[in-house]
């Protein structure tokens, strides 16, 4: 009768490793922040941690590999300003297509959808070709057109097409050809919000544009984050492609090198991306 389990027939007994002490978990929390924070990581973006780690020591210790590394390093700068602005630009192109598509204008709802469809079955490798050589020269001679009374006058200087260099013109394309992709991702968010939300939006007095910028806006945004983060993904691997252009981001940089014997640039600008994506899959 007194020698069964104080707590009663069939509970657990306390295990002495955890505790349900609110005051015991957040002092362990304290004590070891930095291991709670590595224990959460998947193990792939730690193992690719330690050999860029290992990749960098090797690199401090040899004077060779350290002016390598320095040439490569170069093009990491390049790589980050063409994925960051593009997908800028191309959350702010899918805002605009998406909008349109949903727009009653038919004509907008045409214009928008044949953008998105003609963007979307492009391969990017044949967009970053045209918009290189033949849409950034046909854009600064429209600019030209444009202000030919003002260059007449000698107001402002007529463009040259050198002027507008091979990164810009990668961010040019991948905004095209991204923003297609976010566009949808947009429309289907924006769709997926329920009518009931806008129909009390207007009841309360407010615009279609207080509707959509503090009602709609703020639910898309939220839902749409997964399908979103998967193009950016994707977006930071396709920049890569512009070296095809004479860009010189990561990929062509540790290529020039790779042409001379060189096998592990290569192999860095590997691990760098698997670190680049790793991290922004954690975001």
């Amino acid at each position: 009768m007194g020698s069964g389990n104080p707590k009663g027939r069939g509970s657990p007994l306390p295990n002495p490793h955890f505790s349900d002490n609110p005051k015991i978990i957040m002092k362990r929390s304290h004590l070891l922040p930095a291991v709670d924070t590595f224990s959460r990581l998947p193990y792939w973006l730690l193992v690719s941690i330690l050999i860029g780690i290992l990749l960098l020591w090797g690199i401090a210790n040899n004077q060779d590999y350290g002016t390598i590394f320095n040439a490569v390093r170069k093009g990491v700068g390049t790589t980050v300003f063409v994925s960051l602005i593009s997908y800028l630009f191309a959350m702010l192109l899918g805002l605009v297509l998406s909008l349109a598509r949903i727009y009653r204008s038919r004509l907008t709802q045409e214009v928008s959808s044949f953008y998105t469809e003609v963007m979307r079955g492009v391969p990017m490798l044949v967009l970053l070709y045209y918009i290189s050589f033949v849409g950034a020269p046909a854009l600064v001679s429209g600019l030209n057109w444009l202000g030919a009374p003002l260059i007449n006058a000698g107001v402002i200087e007529k463009v040259d097409i050198r002027q507008f260099d091979f990164t810009w013109r990668a961010i040019l394309a991948l905004t095209m050809g991204y923003g297609a992709f976010i566009g949808e991702i947009f429309r289907s968010g924006i769709l997926s919000i329920e009518k009931d939300q806008t129909e009390a939006g207007q009841v309360l007095g407010m615009t279609r544009a207080q509707i959509f910028f503090r009602v709609t806006l703020l639910q898309v945004i939220k839902r749409i984050m997964p399908p979103t983060g998967n193009e950016v993904i994707t977006l930071v691997k396709d920049t890569s492609l512009a070296r095809i252009i004479s860009n010189k981001e990561i990929i062509m940089m540790a290529g020039e090198y790779s042409n001379r014997g060189l096998i592990w640039p290569l192999f860095a600008t590997g691990i760098y991306f698997l670190v680049f994506v790793g991290v922004l899959t954690l975001l």
